[in-house]
């Protein structure tokens, strides 16, 4: 195995993929390829791939259906590739579960930065021994053993804990994405102060995209896609929200703290 784990290229395009596996090669994982969607799935399963780039439009059944299926056993990261710049792709494959979106033609500098930016990032499963945010005490206190400080942002019931990347909503947890999960940190240590599109951008995509880095389109749909699923996921009432606030024209802030 290589030193990051094992990868999955699944891609029907010859010369995209040799080029992928020569990328994630160098980067330094185990690679592995499929020309085909249910090629790409048995190889996903049979390897326990740590890291899959999947192809939009395969030959026999497309991205999205891939994606399902390998979410149904699998939580290896997945940035799904594409030749067609279209939102209603972005938002099915960020919906699907997809970590990543990127559209070719690609840098393959790129992808290697934003593949090395998510495995920063771990997930931690639901069900895994850390304690979850509501166990962890409010921010600044001691947890349970009286070692862990700081470590727990509380904001109107929902509890994120930096530690174990972890978030509950009144003690029940929930499971985000890794960018779900750094976009709701980020608006939560901001205490209210405005995020552009374009700061929450660079969160998502980590160092590569500096300050001087062009920021597209695309790169802000997604970032709109992933406010969509949090919300969605912690059942935002858009009229009356409780976190997460719009600023029309120029990006998203915590809602104002309310009394218990």
């Amino acid at each position: 195995m290589g030193d990051l784990g094992v990868a999955v290229v699944i891609e029907d395009d010859v010369d995209v993929r040799n080029l992928l596996d020569a990328v994630l090669q160098q980067a330094g994982f185990e690679v592995h390829s499929a020309g085909t969607g249910r090629d790409g799935v048995d190889v996903a399963r049979q390897r326990q791939a740590n890291v899959i780039t999947l192809d939009v439009g395969l030959p026999d059944i497309d991205g999205f259906e891939v994606l399902r299926r390998i979410r149904q056993f699998s939580d290896a990261y997945v940035v799904m590739l594409t030749g067609r710049d279209e939102e209603l792709d972005t938002i099915t494959a960020l919906q699907g579960g997809a970590d990543d979106y990127i559209v070719k033609p690609f840098r393959p500098r790129e992808l290697r930065a934003r593949i090395t930016a998510m495995l920063r990032r771990p997930r931690v499963a639901a069900g895994d021994d850390a304690p979850t945010p509501a166990e962890s005490g409010p921010v600044g206190s001691a947890g349970p053993a009286g070692s862990r400080r700081g470590a727990v942002l509380q904001h109107n019931g929902l509890a994120l804990d930096t530690e174990t990347r972890t978030v509950a909503l009144g003690g029940t947890p929930l499971g985000l994405t890794r960018s779900e999960f750094d976009l709701l940190h980020e608006l939560l240590k901001g205490t209210g102060a405005v995020r552009t599109r374009a700061d929450l951008v660079r969160v998502v995509r980590g160092e590569y995209y500096g300050e001087d880095t062009y920021i597209s389109e695309a790169d802000e749909r997604a970032v709109e896609v992933h406010i969509g699923n949090l919300r969605r996921k912690l059942r935002e009432d858009p009229q009356d929200p409780r976190w997460l606030v719009t600023v029309r024209g120029v990006g998203y802030r915590l809602a104002p703290k309310r009394a218990e």
